[in-house]
């Protein structure tokens, strides 16, 4: 639908996949003297489904809205698709679809009309938007809905028809801010699903998160961020190696006794931590770490053997965990 913009970084005789789509280079955010986004570097090329994880707070939000041209940034370098956000805004819009943290649906109206009047929005003729409507609808799989009012569907629904309608103007750039925030785990994999499909058709997504094992299945790379500054980059699979062992005992032995008897798993494994409802265990070998515990007549409440997760990665850059 839209003439494509080939990034700068990115000639115009290159593979798409090796073209840069987001270019962000020292990339400040203050409000006041709080820099929420604090001098971030980093590079997205197209068809890439790359994740910002980290806490709440941790400057994810406030980056998206920069892309997204919402938010003006401080100072560094920006640029989407070659142009710079802060005075190309409504030409890098044209090519960006956003799905918000909150869904901001027109409660008001019918499903399908949702998407008819926001592809208004960009200009979109009719003649275009009613049989586009319909295929969006399909790929929510919210056919069946389409002349409900939208405060009849549940959580999943709306989730999936605020995608939908981000997908009115054919973005060539999605932006998911915690997509999946405040949903029930099978509407969440419905959801995955769905965004697994876009990038089987080439959309570059960007996608915010605190859940680890929604960025683990969603994204190619990612970078985790804490307090506005990027702490790793890199897949899930490359960081969790890089940072965290093969697998991870979890222990209990009751909230007032977790941080004694830490004292005494010291030496199995590579590293313990010691969180308030559990100890962890970093080792390549769970079961022979379980049995160096009971070696030593330690008997846990429960125990549990699972391999690293991007959680794990986090706890060791930052000293806490991602629900902090």
């Amino acid at each position: 639908m839209h003439k494509p913009i080939l990034s700068s970084e990115a000639s115009a005789g290159s593979p798409m996949k090796q073209q840069t789509v987001i270019t962000a280079r020292n990339l400040l955010k203050k409000y006041g003297d709080v820099a929420a986004v604090d001098g971030i570097s980093f590079t997205v090329t197209a068809g890439e489904s790359f994740g910002l994880l980290g806490p709440n707070g941790a400057g994810k939000s406030t980056t998206m809205k920069m892309i997204g041209g919402v938010t003006r940034r401080t100072s560094g370098r920006l640029t989407i698709l070659g142009l710079d956000p802060d005075t190309h805004g409504p030409e890098v819009r044209a090519h960006l679809g956003v799905v918000p943290q909150q869904d901001n649906l027109d409660e008001e109206l019918r499903v399908r009309d949702n998407l008819l009047v926001y592809g208004r929005y960009f200009g979109l003729p009719m003649s275009y938007l009613r049989p586009k409507a319909d295929e969006l609808l399909d790929f929510a799989q919210l056919a069946d809905k389409a002349r409900s009012k939208v405060d009849a569907l549940s959580g999943g629904m709306k989730r999936r028809l605020t995608i939908a309608r981000s997908l009115i103007n054919e973005p060539r750039i999605l932006l998911l801010d915690e997509p999946t925030t405040g949903l029930d785990p099978q509407a969440r994999h419905v959801l995955w699903d769905r965004l697994f499909r876009l990038k089987e058709q080439g959309v570059t997504l960007i996608l915010t998160t605190h859940y680890m094992d929604e960025a683990e299945q969603l994204c190619d790379r990612l970078i985790v961020v804490d307090k506005g500054r990027i702490m790793a980059e890199g897949s899930p699979a490359q960081l969790i190696r890089e940072h965290s062992t093969r697998e991870v005992v979890e222990l209990r032995f009751g909230s007032d006794r977790n941080a004694v008897i830490a004292r005494r798993l010291e030496g199995i494994g590579e590293r313990l931590e010691v969180l308030p409802d559990r100890v962890l265990l970093y080792t390549d070998d769970g079961e022979s770490a379980l049995e160096q515990a009971a070696s030593r007549g330690l008997r846990p409440l429960t125990s549990l053997v699972r391999r690293s997760s991007l959680e794990d990665v986090f706890l060791r850059l930052t000293g806490r965990s991602l629900v902090d």
